[in-house]
């Protein structure tokens, strides 16, 4: 039995009082995920932030979804059967429609029985693999920078991360497929308790849209060692510049160990939806099917028929492609701007994030930092005074390091280009006033 956490202490009148704020030990896994942590999110928050702060640094979009999309919304709200659960696989429609629109990029018939999953988010869906294969002490390797949910996903369900860091090039403007993978690191980091691989393509925060080459040699690392390999793909309709975005799963032997992660919020413009999806093996589906009913049994029904109604329409009304000059369009934007400037960054082929290096701001001496930054990499502090004396708040990319590789994501902060054009534009004009700050 747990030791009582009551202590005695004075109160206001001088009589002693029973402490009862913290009766209930919580789980060790949220100081181990560094769930408990401030984490970046809240420290770069609007309400933290000059109220008239142009916020590129939170990856959501401030625009709607497409028209037709939000009115097949509003049909499905409008009518009974899908105001209701939904099947813990996900609805029929939805499933089929995604069954239509990834068999010709997978080379292969999807089974929407036992190959598709619909999850709540893409972020539930990768956390319901994690519950269903994660047994106590499973390492997981993932990629460094990493989406910050990886770490507190595998680690509350008694795995171990295991880190790999992309290899910036060591100086000047460049291309996001320079970010390069040590494959003897990587190969290093495999040992008898290695169960899974994470692999995110094309890369948030970098933008990397991983080769054939490279994923080839990750597959042969994953069936030598018997790995199974999430392939987290949600920007997968965002990839510039005639790059090719191949999916792991294709590769020869890698479908049978491989589960593809999709998100309608990254596609559709809808993040708020919380509607994701999962292809894969019936042996990997079955068991993350059996954790996703225990964890929210159904996904949203009624945006789920919209997100059907959207893979349905989207390659006839050509919007992926029409989406994608868009985006292009908007990272020129931000990229115009920081060449301006005169500033180094990181050009995505994929994704909607820039990674500006911003070793060179110089800020003065006795800057009042709030206590949240200092003690952090020095990108907090430069995303901070970048926010308040520029007015554009961005994200300092160390949050998404291990403590001992922080050193690298220091130099950056992430830029989001989700937003409209006119947005762009004022953050562009706003940036310029960054150049007397540079050393």
């Amino acid at each position: 039995m747990a030791p009582s956490a009551e202590k005695s202490t004075n109160g206001t009148n001088g009589v002693q009082t029973k402490d009862r704020s913290n009766l209930i030990p919580f789980s060790s896994r949220l100081r181990e995920g560094r769930a408990l942590a401030q984490d970046v999110w809240s420290i770069f928050n609007a309400a933290n932030l000059p109220s008239d702060c142009i916020n590129l640094g939170q990856g959501y979009m401030n625009f709607a979804p497409p028209e037709w999309v939000k009115s097949a919304a509003e049909e499905a709200l409008n009518a009974v059967a899908t105001n209701h659960y939904s099947h813990p696989k996900g609805r029929i429609r939805l499933r089929e429609a995604i069954k239509a629109h990834y068999e010709p990029e997978f080379g292969r018939t999807l089974d929407v029985e036992s190959e598709i999953l619909v999850t709540s988010g893409a972020n539930e869906g990768q956390y319901s693999v994690f519950v269903a294969f994660l047994e106590q002490g499973d390492e997981v390797i993932m990629f460094e920078p990493f989406f910050d949910q990886y770490l507190p996903s595998v680690t509350f369900n008694g795995g171990v991360p295991v880190y790999v860091p992309l290899h910036p090039p060591s100086h000047g403007k460049h291309n996001s497929r320079e970010w390069s993978i040590d494959f003897d690191e990587l190969r290093r980091a495999v040992t008898p308790r290695t169960k899974m691989i994470i692999v995110n393509t094309p890369h948030n925060p970098v933008g990397k849209v991983f080769t054939r080459d490279e994923l080839e040699k990750i597959a042969a690392i994953a069936e030598e060692h018997n790995l199974l390999v999430m392939s987290d793909e949600v920007y997968d309709s965002l990839v510039f510049d005639d790059n090719e975005h191949v999916r792991i799963a294709t590769l020869p032997g890698m479908w049978d160990r491989t589960v593809t992660v999709g998100s309608a919020g990254k596609m559709f413009a809808a993040t708020g939806w919380r509607v994701g999806w999962l292809i894969g093996p019936p042996s990997i589906i079955q068991p993350t099917l059996a954790a996703t009913t225990r964890i929210v049994f159904c996904s949203n029904s009624p945006l789920q028929e919209a997100s059907a109604v959207g893979l349905e329409q989207a390659k006839k009304r050509g919007f992926l492609k029409q989406q994608c000059a868009e985006y292009a369009e908007r990272r020129q934007i931000l990229t115009d701007a920081f060449d301006k400037m005169g500033m180094n960054y990181t050009n995505p082929q994929g994704s909607y994030f820039v990674l500006l290096d911003i070793s060179n701001v110089k800020w003065p001496e006795d800057y009042p930092f709030p206590a949240s930054v200092l003690g952090r990499g020095r990108d907090f502090r430069a995303c901070w005074f970048i926010a308040m004396e520029i007015g554009v708040s961005s994200i300092p990319v160390s949050e998404f390091y291990c403590e001992e590789h922080t050193s690298i994501g220091e130099s950056y902060a992430r830029f989001a280009f989700c937003k409209d054009v006119d947005t762009l534009k004022a953050a562009a004009e706003r940036l310029q006033k960054l150049k007397k700050f540079l050393v």
